[in-house]
């Protein structure tokens, strides 16, 4: 099973090991993830485990969202995701904890960067700039685009100044440094991609193997 858990990112700390290293790590709350369907491949042309996170006040929901959340005996939730499963699958309303992942465990780690706004060519794709010497007047410029001649335009993609960040990003093979589940929290080693307070999605790693 490659279920994974949605959460909420805390900030970042440091913690120790027993042998004394210095670990920063990523905290990420947990708490409030339950199974809201479970998918099948003979009704609905694949297995998945549709999870919720973050509870909402029935104020707040729409009756389409309530009659769905009923189903599994939940309540409303802000941010609803797919996992893709294989094999057996939790039923409808249960609770995951952060008992989830274990130990030393291989994650990949969902998240949107943080926005940065109008960014120029050197900041945004670490352009290395032009010449810093007497007389210059283009020093962080993006300079030649294009030839008038052949192609004669821009090409597509070519890479420009613009908005810079809230891009969906990945960071895979990162490790579960400690799991407390009385707090429902995951510590992750090193950063992870979005700003504090924002949602990110745990998933074991595809690339690496379940434990060290």
């Amino acid at each position: 099973m490659s279920l994974g858990l949605l959460g909420k990112k805390l900030g970042m700390t440091h913690i120790y090991d027993e042998n004394g290293k210095f670990i920063p790590v990523t905290v990420v709350d947990v708490s409030e993830n339950e199974v809201l369907q479970v998918k099948t491949a003979d009704a609905d042309g694949y297995s998945a485990v549709q999870v919720g996170f973050a509870n909402k006040k029935e104020s707040r929901a729409n009756k389409a969202e309530l009659g769905h959340v009923k189903k599994a005996g939940s309540t409303s939730k802000y941010h609803i995701r797919e996992f893709r499963v294989e094999g057996d699958s939790p039923a409808p309303g249960t609770a995951l904890t952060a008992e989830q992942f274990s130990k030393g465990q291989w994650v990949d780690v969902i998240g949107v960067t943080k926005g940065r706004g109008f960014a120029g060519g050197v900041k945004r794709h670490k352009f290395k700039g032009q010449r810093q010497t007497h007389g210059s007047m283009m020093h962080r410029r993006t300079g030649a685009i294009g030839c008038r001649l052949t192609p004669g335009r821009v090409w597509k993609n070519q890479r420009m100044p613009g908005h810079m960040g809230v891009d969906r990003c990945t960071v895979q093979n990162l490790q579960v440094v400690a799991v407390r589940p009385e707090d429902n929290i995951v510590l992750i080693s090193g950063s992870v991609p979005g700003s504090k307070g924002g949602l990110v999605i745990l998933r074991p790693a595809k690339k690496k193997p379940l434990a060290s």
